[in-house]
């Protein structure tokens, strides 16, 4: 390999990369957290170069780069060709598609054809309190919301990746998703027994809380669910001093407008390759 395999001796200089952007590097922390510097199962953490890293990628289902240059994206790449296996490649845009760009160059049969390119979404933050009145019935959803919550995120998932989880992937799905309200990390609404509002934290780590999987039932939508749900699931990661932060296809100007309205900010821009 050119880059190197980080361990538990590479603590400190990992953490000290990851510290100069808490927001956009809440994911790769999150694996930090999780054990990836003890090879805990949870993927690895690929430092460049090898002698003094100032680089970082983030390799297991999802591939994100930390601070990679050209020459680090030309070393990442020539390194990955035997993690075949990843769902998608996460990053600062230039980052992302640099090294998608280069592993299409490399295996073009394994790489030119991702599901889908998000080539531009907004990294937003809420560091202060929420701007909108708080919807009173959100809560955190308990085991008997999981069908429900669950069909919420199914429809979610068809109508962002136009593809059924519950086919592809059905007791993984399940599973994720049930994992998701066993970790008190799963937000909703609910009227009549049904889950009309969602949201999940998906990577958290010291500092930032990412939310993901925002939802809103159709029959429901235009009726001023959105902010003030949003509103409760941000102010309830504020409460726990972390910084509250998303990430949004900048198509999407009805969640952006949402997000605004809350608080948020827009302090970066990503791009994901899902395969």
């Amino acid at each position: 390999m050119r880059s190197r395999v980080l361990g538990e001796g590479d603590r400190a200089l990992v953490a000290r990369l990851l510290a100069a952007d808490e927001v956009a590097h809440c994911f790769v922390s999150s694996r930090v957290d999780a054990g990836v510097l003890r090879a805990a199962g949870v993927g690895e953490l690929w430092g460049y170069p090898a002698h003094a890293p100032r680089a970082l990628l983030h390799v297991g289902a999802n591939v994100v780069p930390v601070n990679a240059d050209d020459e680090a994206l030309d070393a990442f790449a020539a390194d990955i060709g035997r993690w075949r296996s990843f769902v998608a490649i996460v990053g600062p845009i230039t980052q992302a598609l640099g090294l998608w760009d280069r592993l299409s160059a490399r295996w073009p049969e394994v790489y030119e054809k991702p599901r889908v390119v998000r080539p531009r979404q907004l990294l937003m933050a809420c560091t202060s309190g929420v701007r909108a009145a708080v919807d009173p019935r959100l809560r955190r959803a308990t085991e008997s919301d999981l069908e429900s919550y669950l069909a919420g995120a199914v429809h979610m998932y068809r109508e962002e990746l136009e593809e059924d989880p519950l086919v592809t992937n059905p007791v993984g799905y399940r599973r994720y998703v049930a994992s998701l309200i066993e970790g008190r990390r799963a937000f909703a609404i609910t009227e009549d027994g049904r889950v009309v509002f969602k949201a999940d934290l998906g990577a958290v780590s010291a500092a930032v809380a990412q939310v993901q999987g925002v939802w809103v039932a159709p029959d429901r939508r235009g009726r001023g669910l959105s902010v003030p749900g949003m509103a409760g699931v941000t102010e309830a990661i504020l409460a726990q001093g972390r910084t509250a932060s998303l990430y949004v296809n900048d198509f999407n100007t009805p969640a952006i407008a949402c997000y605004r309205r809350v608080g948020y900010e827009v302090v970066g821009e990503l791009a994901s390759v899902l395969y």
